[in-house]
C-alpha cells in the first residue's frame, strides 16, 4: 500500500501551523497538501480538465475547514460528493464552527466525520492523532486504479 497524502483545507495560517505541529508531534509523516481556499482545494482534487482529473492521485483523507474564502467548505464538500471520481473520498470537517446547522449540513452533504477544533494545542494534537490513526491506518480505501477501472467498465 502506498502512503497517500493528506489534504488540509485551511485558510487560517495559525491553524495551519497548529495542524503541522500536531502531525509532527503524532509522527504522521504522510505528505501534506495544503489548500488555502475552497477553489484551490477543488482544483487539487478535481482539476480543471475533467478528462485528466479521473486519473489524478487522491489523498487518503481531506481535512476540511468550513469558513473558507472563494468557495465555502460546505460547497467544496457538495462538489466532492457530486463528482464520480471523489464521491467516496473520506472528508473530515475540521472546523471551529459551533453552529449546529453547520454540523447538520456537513453530515447531510456526506461528511464522514465532523470535529470541532480544540483551542488547546495538546487537545488539538490528540484529536489529530486520533484522526490519523483512524483515517490513515485503520480505514480501508479501495485502490484508486481498481475503483476507477470497475467504475468505467
Amino acid at each position: 500500500m502506498t502512503r497517500r497524502p493528506i489534504l488540509l483545507v485551511e485558510d487560517n495560517p495559525d491553524d495551519e501551523a497548529l495542524a503541522l505541529r500536531a502531525f509532527k508531534k503524532c509522527n504522521i509523516s504522510n505528505e501534506l497538501w495544503i489548500a488555502r481556499d475552497g477553489e484551490e482545494a477543488l482544483n487539487l482534487l478535481l482539476g480543471s480538465d475533467t478528462e485528466t482529473s479521473e486519473y489524478r492521485h487522491l489523498p487518503a483523507v481531506v481535512l476540511l475547514d468550513l469558513n473558507l474564502p472563494k468557495i465555502s467548505g460546505l460547497e467544496v464538500l457538495r462538489r466532492i460528493r457530486n463528482d464520480p471520481h471523489t464521491k467516496t473520498l473520506p472528508v473530515v470537517i475540521l472546523t471551529s464552527s459551533k453552529h449546529e446547522e453547520d454540523l447538520i449540513a456537513g453530515y447531510q452533504l456526506g461528511a464522514n466525520s465532523y470535529v470541532r477544533k480544540p483551542v488547546d494545542f495538546n487537545e488539538f494534537a490528540r484529536a489529530v492523532s486520533q484522526l490519523g490513526m483512524y483515517w490513515l491506518l485503520l480505514n480501508e480505501l479501495p485502490e484508486q486504479h481498481d475503483a476507477l477501472k470497475s467504475e468505467h467498465t
